[in-house]
């Protein structure tokens, strides 16, 4: 397994919380799809989706729970999940039941609570991020908000992820200082999903927030970016407890 180059995310997590982080290296596929996607939404072979997951399994105690992301607010239980659910998040509290979300500029980011009892993964585009996907995730998990990390994969970073004003509108309608999350350029508005997922975990009492900082769209030679590129593959992050 060491060829393929994973992200251990950077948080004072339990020690029995583990995660991991994938970039595009490391896996069979080519073209744009190069080397390591996960996705089996996109155009790649099927068969290559299939042999870059079977590459991840010595790392995972079990199949990750994988979803179908719709960009929306729906949260389930992973360890109650039927094949394929369409949902933005997932949390359990069950050993060895492990929670994933996939991107490609969108934000993934992972939760645990101080005691080590529940993990949880949330995909976090901007519908999602705006409508309440990181509050639905925290309001399922058994846990009070005051004893949960998190920490912030890599997303589209804020000198890449350009919006028009529907979408500075949208959040700031939702909560009046999402506008110090964004910045004028031109006609249009830079957006910054690292602060404005940070301003809604703080919201609801969680202080101890770790990561941001990559970009996806940025750093060609680390990630996929279906902003950059269009027909991209697709990173996973994935939590769990031991």
């Amino acid at each position: 397994m060491a060829s393929i180059p994973f992200i251990t995310p950077d948080w004072q997590a339990p020690a029995n919380v583990q995660a991991l982080q994938t970039t595009r290296h490391g896996g069979v596929s080519g073209g744009v799809y190069a080397s390591l996607n996960l996705g089996d939404h996109v155009k790649d072979l099927p068969q290559h989706v299939a042999a870059n997951r079977q590459l991840l399994s010595p790392e995972l105690p079990s199949e990750p729970v994988w979803l179908n992301q719709v960009h929306g607010t729906r949260v389930i239980d992973a360890a109650q999940a039927t094949c394929l659910e369409s949902a933005d998040a997932s949390f359990t509290c069950r050993q060895r039941v492990v929670c994933v979300t996939m991107t490609a500029d969108c934000l993934p980011i992972l939760l645990c609570d101080q005691a080590g009892t529940t993990v949880a993964a949330i995909h976090a585009g901007w519908r999602s991020l705006c409508d309440g996907v990181i509050e639905a995730t925290l309001g399922a998990m058994p846990v009070q908000a005051s004893q949960i990390m998190a920490w912030l994969g890599p997303a589209i970073g804020p000198e890449a992820f350009e919006v028009g004003a529907e979408v500075r509108a949208q959040f700031m309608a939702q909560d009046v200082q999402a506008a110090t999350a964004f910045k004028a350029h031109g006609d249009k508005w830079l957006g910054d999903l690292y602060a404005l997922a940070g301003q809604r975990l703080r919201a609801l009492g969680v202080t101890e927030i770790s990561g941001g900082g990559r970009c996806t769209y940025q750093e060609s030679d680390t990630f996929f970016s279906y902003r950059r590129d269009g027909d991209t593959g697709r990173m996973a992050t994935f939590i769990w407890l031991d």
